[in-house]
């Protein structure tokens, strides 16, 4: 772990694949806050409300990757998300030593967003994002746990993909560092190697060769979306032990995405 943290904030994005029984992210957050850095953790939890939605008979649905999202499911969504995911994390935050508070981007009209697509039904693209809400609370020397839901004005919670939250909140906040802890080494090549760093250019290839797709495409928007702002985005393995304490220590694991002209 750096013996310096940034005093700019950095935005981590867990997976609920990540949190198995090797995994030390969480003792590397706490590790990490408790040291001076200011860490704001952003999670999914996709394959729970699968769970949740076959439980109560709702049928899941996806369009170009996104889940379809109706009146029902979006209960399901938000009380999965907001209710079960998101308190059991700062529940293990906190008995890790750490001090942690649950927000969703509903809370203070933190993360604004609107439909867009009839085919997804609740499903939100990010209008904006207060990036003082969440410094505030870093702050106050808590660690933000987000959920991620989005307030259309004035009062309709939306669905929004996680990974997109994660690169905007990033983008809100002049985050140093974004990193994607996943359950895969890192963003792979045609020939199955690791992409060690990645740009623009780069990106734009393995996309048009098919080989970028799937659910890595908004984790690579979202870290150019990041970088653009200035931060440091990395796509790494968070199954492995000690990922996040040795990427935010300044070793460079699993794939580095950079802008254009940046090293």
């Amino acid at each position: 772990m750096s013996e310096t943290p940034s005093s700019r904030p950095t935005v981590i994005k867990i997976g609920g694949s990540t949190l198995g029984a090797a995994d030390t992210s969480l003792e590397d957050l706490v590790a990490y806050h408790r040291a001076g850095g200011r860490p704001i953790v952003v999670h999914g939890g996709g394959a729970m409300i699968t769970e949740w939605l076959q439980k109560m008979e709702i049928p899941s649905t996806f369009v170009d990757g996104l889940r379809s999202t109706n009146e029902r499911a979006l209960d399901v969504v938000v009380g999965v998300l907001r209710g079960v995911v998101n308190a059991r994390l700062v529940a293990e935050i906190v008995a890790l030593g750490g001090r942690a508070i649950g927000v969703s981007g509903v809370d203070g009209s933190a993360v604004r967003a609107e439909r867009y697509d009839e085919r997804l039904g609740y499903v939100g693209r990010v209008t904006g994002v207060d990036g003082r809400f969440f410094l505030d609370l870093l702050d106050a020397g808590v660690i933000p746990v987000v959920a991620p839901i989005g307030l259309e004005p004035p009062s309709q919670p939306l669905n929004i993909n996680a990974d997109t939250v994660a690169g905007e909140i990033a983008r809100a906040t002049s985050a140093e560092h974004l990193v994607f802890l996943t359950d895969v080494d890192g963003l792979l090549d045609g020939g199955g190697a690791i992409v060690p760093v990645l740009s623009a250019e780069h990106a734009a290839a393995l996309r048009a060769a098919g080989t970028l797709g799937g659910g890595m495409i908004p984790k690579v928007d979202a870290c150019f979306r990041a970088a653009e702002a200035g931060a440091v985005a990395y796509v790494a393995n968070g199954t492995r032990p000690g990922t996040a304490r040795r990427i935010l220590g300044g070793e460079a694991l699993g794939t580095r995405i950079r802008t254009r002209g940046k090293g």
